[in-house]
């Protein structure tokens, strides 16, 4: 049972998350919540133990159709970035400022972005298309980020200061259009720069949050140089273009890590 100790315990945390929120909104919305999306990563990881190849395609399908039919498109709660600000501004403790806390803001701290590997929506469909490893140079256009990350704040705001009615109605349509075309740029992108996940790098407004938080992550890959040979092959299956030879926590793409865990599996000589 040794082997099994780490989707333990990510369960064990989820689920000491979910027992917390559960007591303290006396909502049972937040246990089956985190117990839900615990367990769902838990089993990508067993999964992932026991040599599947599918392991994480299993959580990133789980994990994010939840909360894009779920919680989004039936819940009708804005879960992209856009939700976080409405909610933030309103001063309501939900399940989309939660999420973030959990996620993306304060979670990398322990686990990167995994986020992005395991349980983003968007990240989910794009990594359906054929690019899985960018096929050319990585392109210097990730400041377009920071736009995509302004351009949602002004928005939200600019409803707030305008004192807009029906403004959750509004949050919902965002919610939808915004998904669409989530998903028309990022496979535009992946078709143009043959990289998946080309608008991952360039143009997601969430990595705002999660590149900083990802560089103090606990949870990384790292190499045994004894064992490693120098071939190449963690590098060439990377589809973030990380630098994983190197251990420092300032490597090439460090922040960019998504712990797909491909660098591992293309090791022949299990280093990583």
């Amino acid at each position: 049972m040794k082997k099994y100790a780490a989707p333990i315990a990510l369960f064990a945390a989820f689920e000491a998350v979910a027992i917390a929120l559960w007591l303290a909104k006396d909502n049972l919305f937040y246990l089956f919540n985190f117990t839900y999306i615990g367990a769902s990563v838990a089993l990508g990881v067993v999964l992932f133990i026991r040599g599947s190849d599918r392991a994480r395609r299993v959580t990133q399908l789980l994990v994010g159709l939840y909360m894009l039919v779920f919680l989004g498109l039936i819940g009708r709660e804005n879960m992209q970035i856009e939700g976080f600000w409405y909610y933030l501004f309103s001063g309501s403790f939900t399940a989309a400022t939660i999420h973030y806390a959990v996620a993306k803001i304060f979670g990398p701290l322990l686990f990167g972005r995994g986020w992005c590997g395991y349980a983003c929506w968007t990240a989910m469909a794009l990594d359906f298309l054929p690019y899985k490893v960018p096929k050319g140079p990585r392109k210097q256009i990730g400041r377009i980020r920071y736009l995509t990350f302004a351009a949602s704040l002004v928005f939200v705001a600019a409803l707030f200061l305008a004192q807009v009615a029906n403004i959750e109605r509004i949050m919902f349509w965002a919610f939808v259009i915004g998904n669409i075309a989530y998903y028309a740029i990022g496979i535009a992108l992946a078709y143009a720069l043959k990289d998946n996940r080309a608008f991952c790098k360039y143009v997601c407004p969430v990595t705002v949050f999660l590149k900083p938080m990802s560089y103090f992550s606990l949870l990384r890959i790292t190499c045994d140089h004894d064992k490693c040979i120098g071939c190449g092959a963690c590098r060439r299956a990377c589809p973030m273009e990380v630098d994983m030879l190197d251990d420092a926590r300032n490597r090439t793409n460090g922040t960019e890590c998504i712990l797909c865990m491909e660098c591992v599996k293309a090791c022949p000589k299990h280093a990583l």
